[in-house]
């Protein structure tokens, strides 16, 4: 902790965080049934789509992942709730905990009639991490889209044009370094669901224990630098 903020806020977890994002989203769509595990907008408009065609099961297919992206911000609100006075368990790594564990289980459901169940499972963490990781060295940005990150550094583009202030530069360089990190993980996660297939979600698993492993590290080491 330093100057009032977690070790979570740290820039090396949102780049581990944003590269997981890109790839959950490419092992999804890729390998099970073209669903987005993060972008729920997206679901939202094939929602529409087939309710407006009377394709029922496609219906439940985006419903599904819909409603469980709701569950993971509530389950951590609950977890940030009971675990924030926590004197030596943070809830940050609860979250990413839980995440390690149910992407484990979905690296062991086949393709086919069960991939509704997976996309369940990857939707519901994808949930807890956009949820539970919400700031960058103190400023909004999310992991798991770009579409925020993109607006937040192109409006610091534009004052640093405007006032020559290079903090503004900073803060535009570090929003669009998360977007080329989660583009990257997308490609990597597209590269790899297409050699392993279902299998491919282990390989983020990586990344969200290096996160893990910052986040247990000395705060104060890596706010400075050590």
């Amino acid at each position: 902790m330093k100057n009032g903020r977690h070790i979570a806020e740290f820039y090396g977890v949102g780049v581990m965080l944003a590269i997981v994002g890109g790839y959950l989203d490419a092992y999804t769509y890729i390998s099970r049934d073209h669903v987005f595990a993060n972008a729920q907008t997206g679901n939202m408009v094939l929602l529409a789509i087939n309710i407006k065609e009377g394709s029922w099961l496609k219906v439940f297919l985006y419903l599904m992942p819909i409603l469980s992206f709701m569950l993971g911000v509530l389950i951590v609100e609950a977890v940030k709730l009971k675990f924030n006075e926590h004197p030596r368990i943070h809830w940050h790594r609860i979250i990413i905990g839980v995440e390690l564990v149910v992407l484990t289980i979905v690296g062991f459901i086949p393709a086919g009639t069960l991939n509704t169940l997976a996309n369940i499972l990857v939707s519901f963490t994808c949930a807890m991490q956009v949820e539970g990781f919400r700031k960058m060295d103190g400023k909004p940005f999310a992991t798991t889209m770009c579409t925020g990150n993109l607006r937040s550094g192109t409006d610091n583009l534009f004052q640093y044009l405007k006032t020559k202030d290079k903090q503004k530069l900073g803060n535009a360089m570090q929003y669009y370094g998360i977007i080329l990190c989660f583009i990257g993980g997308a490609a990597l996660g597209a590269f790899v669901t297409e050699l392993l297939e279902t299998k491919a979600v282990f390989v983020a698993l990586t990344g969200l224990v290096i996160a893990l492993c910052i986040l247990r590290s000395d705060d104060d080491k890596l706010a400075e630098g050590k």
